[in-house]
């Protein structure tokens, strides 16, 4: 989430006016994210963002907000499109495909503990389990194929050391892949980062408010989505280790909702590998290869590529450290 398109008041009055939402009492500009450009809009009738995307396409875009729609109709704490008069989701503005969505309430939880770890293991498992009768399909575009296409062009910009490793971790992925595709799947989130999830209450009783920015969600292996969050919510963020006790916790809660199959547990450690390589190689990418934007932090790729030698030395079985 970056501004890489501008919006002015007349243009998102505009389509506040074609969604019924009221008038336009601020609209901000969020700097946090690289991806698409996306606005706090207060208005009379409440709080939403505003998201312009600057990568997805027209055809791609009804996957996403179609999945919020559906889990947000089924009591999923994720944020619900803002339809117009005929049903849409999808609109454009200032030439680009456009959503409004409602602004969640709460904070994010940056330094998270076995308690936050808990609720969100729980809400991924009921997440998926929600999304499993989704009509649509589109598969995880920041997936295998996407490495093979991305390694060649970020390592000219690389030391021979990161070179060395790009190269590695794709062939082990590349094995890994026909194991991986028989996993239980469906549409994951792929990006539930601490900065995608809201809490709300008093500090130590905090209670999970919901998931947002499903715009790298995909088909996917429902255990590469639970690897993903374990990669973040359940690191040491200096050195990449993973944290035993939070992982297990989260796992735990996890399979309290939907119990891992033993094909799961078995290519956990390949998968906790392979959510590192995802981003490390958009974070190279990124990185090295950025867009102009008025707003734009692009993230620093070595904290993935630390996690993935972590990962590669000491793999992680959680039924070792479950109860």
């Amino acid at each position: 989430m970056a501004v890489f398109t501008d919006v002015t008041s007349d243009q998102a009055q505009a389509l506040l006016d074609a969604l019924s939402l009221g008038e336009l009492q601020s609209l901000q500009g969020i700097s946090a994210g690289i991806e698409n450009t996306n606005y706090f809009v207060t208005t009379a009738r409440g709080e939403y963002v505003l998201t312009l995307f600057e990568r997805l396409s027209f055809e791609q875009l009804p996957f996403y907000l179609e999945l919020m729609r559906h889990l947000a109709a089924k009591g999923l704490p994720v944020p619900a499109p803002q339809p117009d008069a005929q049903g849409c989701i999808l609109h454009r503005l200032n030439g680009k495909p456009a959503a409004v969505v409602n602004k969640l309430r709460g904070g994010h939880q940056l330094a998270p503990d076995q308690f936050h770890c808990e609720q969100v293991g729980a809400g991924l498992a009921r997440m998926h389990l929600a999304g499993q009768d989704f009509p649509m399909h589109q598969d995880n575009l920041r997936g295998l194929a996407w490495w093979r296409e991305t390694v060649p062009v970020v390592l000219p910009h690389v030391s021979p050391q990161e070179a060395d490793l790009l190269r590695s971790e794709l062939a082990f992925q590349e094995q890994l892949g026909p194991a991986a595709a028989l996993l239980p799947r469906g549409p994951v989130h792929a990006d539930l980062f601490r900065d995608n999830v809201m809490f709300e209450g008093l500090p130590g009783r905090e209670q999970l408010s919901g998931f947002f920015d499903f715009y790298f969600a995909g088909v996917d292996s429902f255990l590469f989505d639970l690897c993903v969050c374990l990669n973040d919510w359940c690191v040491d963020l200096d050195s990449g280790r993973l944290d035993e006790q939070r992982a297990a916790a989260f796992v735990a809660a996890y399979e309290a909702v939907r119990p891992l199959s033993g094909a799961e547990h078995r290519l956990l450690p390949g998968l906790l590998r392979a959510a590192a390589m995802r981003f490390w190689v958009s974070r190279l990418w990124d990185f090295h290869l950025p867009r102009e934007a008025s707003l734009l932090k692009p993230h620093d790729p070595t904290h993935f590529e630390r996690i993935l030698r972590e990962r590669i030395a000491t793999p992680w079985h959680a039924l070792e450290s479950l109860p």
